[in-house]
């Protein structure tokens, strides 16, 4: 069982989709078989009697809520990245937990990050997402209900790490033989990267919004170029060269993109030249 810590973030929405595996969705709602475990004070926030399940979306507003609720919390070092994240992943060959099992995993270790205090309802709200085989994701937010900021331990990573021993004793699952692990924080992507990934999305030939278009424009032109009278071939050839420049706007991004991620090379001064003199 190996617990990992991601940078703290702004919003949960980024937390929640990756807990999950996919974009978070209006239309998708998450039964109590993927929010498998959540903060105690969360019966006061539950929706009514005609909507016993909160969509994906839902649960990452509720989440964010704390931040509208109390617009200016922040840590001491005025730092007002709230969202925490942290995962556990078991090993390949451990056997399937129960929704039971998750669900006291998840609250032991949000114990040990220090986000759930027992007895205490009015902490922080976090959720436990059990989406994915062999791996469960809590998602907190560091504000509590009254506005005062929640500062996890210094050492979480060590407690995160000790009670993953624990509950692999407990539920007797295989433990890690590598010596005591470190779980790592993952490093954040940098600007250049994610500008990259949304513009190579944009192009992408597959399910990009441009080869949509482009498609679009392509069959409209081949369904024109039937119609008889020499109108609808001019139009036709038109919205063929439209979807040709869609095409190049396409290459161009993909090359913005890899433009983008490229290594920054420092500039180096030229050596000064030797000048090889002959012997006559």
């Amino acid at each position: 069982m190996i617990p990992r810590l991601h940078e703290r973030t702004h919003r949960p929405h980024d937390s929640l989709a990756e807990a999950l595996g996919r974009p978070v969705s209006p239309n998708e709602g998450l039964t109590e078989y993927t929010v498998v475990a959540h903060w105690p004070g969360l019966d006061y926030f539950t929706l009514d009697d005609e909507q016993k399940i909160w969509t994906s979306v839902q649960w990452a507003e509720h989440l964010e809520d704390p931040y509208l609720e109390h617009p200016f919390a922040a840590s001491p070092d005025d730092d007002r990245r709230a969202i925490l994240h942290l995962d556990v992943r078991l090993h390949p060959d451990d056997r399937e937990l129960t929704g039971p099992e998750w669900a006291e995993a998840a609250h032991r270790l949000a114990r040990a990050a220090g986000i759930e205090i027992p007895g205490k309802e009015h902490g922080c709200r976090w959720i436990a997402v059990q989406a994915q085989p062999g791996r469960i994701d809590v998602v907190a937010n560091l504000i509590h209900l009254d506005g005062a900021w929640h500062a996890p331990p210094a050492d979480i990573l060590r407690r995160l790490a000790d009670e993953a021993r624990r509950i692999e004793q407990d539920l007797h699952l295989i433990p890690v033989r590598t010596g005591p692990s470190r779980p790592a924080i993952r490093p954040a992507p940098t600007a250049s990267a994610q500008l990259a990934s949304v513009l190579t999305q944009l192009a992408d030939e597959q399910i990009g919004p441009l080869a949509t278009v482009r498609g679009l424009v392509e069959h409209t032109a081949h369904r024109i170029a039937r119609q008889p009278g020499a109108a609808g071939i001019d139009t036709a050839h038109r919205l063929e060269l439209i979807a040709r420049r869609l095409h190049a706007i396409q290459q161009d991004l993909d090359t913005t993109a890899a433009h983008l991620v490229q290594p920054r090379v420092a500039t180096v001064p030229p050596a000064a030249r030797h000048t090889a003199h002959r012997s006559p």
